[in-house]
């Protein structure tokens, strides 16, 4: 561990990045025939020539050596009225999927009704990452609805868009460049 590493405290260093708000994904796959499913909010972009996007999952979590062997993956942006399928995906074990119907997508992940944007994605990269591992992934497919809000999360809350208060994106901005 570093001398700066140290001298961060975990919970202070916690409580500043929920500061940030991040959308909440539901990322699901499937392996030697189990479906797979986790909530996160450790989702970017990171790439448009090739389409990349990366997750990542916690080196203590009792699935990571499946997840590490999928072959496709699901990213679920999910939709403000989604709060119900975050947390039944953000709990630890447990059958996750009873009664939860899905489709399979093209790359073998089930694939849930109703998120707000969905990522189909083939495995890219992934990399050790601090107490995590990082998983980059090469989107085959993706499909949204422009109706539907994407569920919001921070400082350990869920939060959702308000109507009037966001105005268009200037998008690509200077600094990008």
């Amino acid at each position: 561990m570093t001398e700066a590493a140290a001298a961060v405290d975990p919970r202070a260093f916690r409580s500043a990045l929920g500061r940030f708000a991040t959308g909440v994904c539901v990322v699901t796959a499937r392996v030697d025939g189990e479906a797979l499913g986790m909530t996160m909010s450790s989702f970017n972009s990171l790439s448009l020539t090739p389409p990349l996007v990366l997750f990542s999952i916690d080196d203590r979590a009792l699935s990571l050596p499946l997840w590490e062997r999928a072959t496709g993956y699901a990213i679920h942006v999910l939709a403000e009225s989604q709060q119900d399928l975050s947390n039944r995906f953000a709990r630890p074990g447990g059958d996750k999927w009873k009664g939860l119907p899905s489709e399979t997508g093209v790359t073998g992940a089930p694939l849930l009704s109703g998120a707000a944007a969905v990522f189909e994605c083939r495995p890219h990269a992934i990399h050790p990452g601090g107490d995590h591992r990082l998983f980059l992934a090469e989107v085959v497919r993706h499909a949204h609805d422009p109706d539907r809000k994407p569920l919001l999360f921070a400082g350990g809350r869920y939060g959702a868009l308000h109507p009037g208060e966001v105005g268009p994106a200037d998008w690509p901005l200077p600094i990008h460049y």
